[in-house]
């Protein structure tokens, strides 16, 4: 069974995030862990517009908040207020609220981050280490006579 205070990392993959001015500025892509299994960096997409002209660049780890609370634009409870009529003809307002808990959520809802967009942006493309191609030329004997 998973332990409490452990997080389901695929979930990860996905979450939206946001700068201190509550603004989205993109979402995780990739974690990047050590060969011992410890999380080295993570891979933020920023930019573009509908998956169109998306980058990649990353943060360690320790510069990324992990937020369990749905984020604020995620209303956590609604309001709605109805206007029924009495059997006397007075109307008469009800308003009722739906709360939803975080309870024993197994990952966070969002992450939020000390950067601007613009920032994010400015830091270098990450390049995964696949991207870098090697180009070797091997010669090799011709066929024997």
């Amino acid at each position: 069974m998973q332990k409490l205070g452990t997080w389901r990392t695929s979930k990860l993959i996905g979450l939206n995030v946001y700068n201190n001015n509550n603004e989205k500025i993109g979402d995780i892509n990739e974690l990047i862990s050590e060969a011992s299994g410890k999380i080295d960096a993570v891979v933020i997409g920023v930019g573009g517009f509908l998956g169109m002209g998306e980058r990649n660049v990353s943060l360690p780890w320790t510069q990324l908040k992990f937020v369990m609370e749905p984020h604020s634009a995620n209303t956590a409870s609604t309001s709605t207020t109805r206007s029924t009529t009495t059997g006397a003809g007075t109307p008469v307002a009800t308003t009722t609220t739906t709360t939803t808990t975080v309870g024993n959520r197994d990952y966070p809802d969002h992450v939020v981050i000390n950067m601007t967009k613009d920032q994010l942006k400015a830091l270098p493309a990450f390049k995964y280490l696949s991207d870098s191609s090697s180009t070797t030329t091997r010669t090799s004997p011709g066929p024997a006579r």
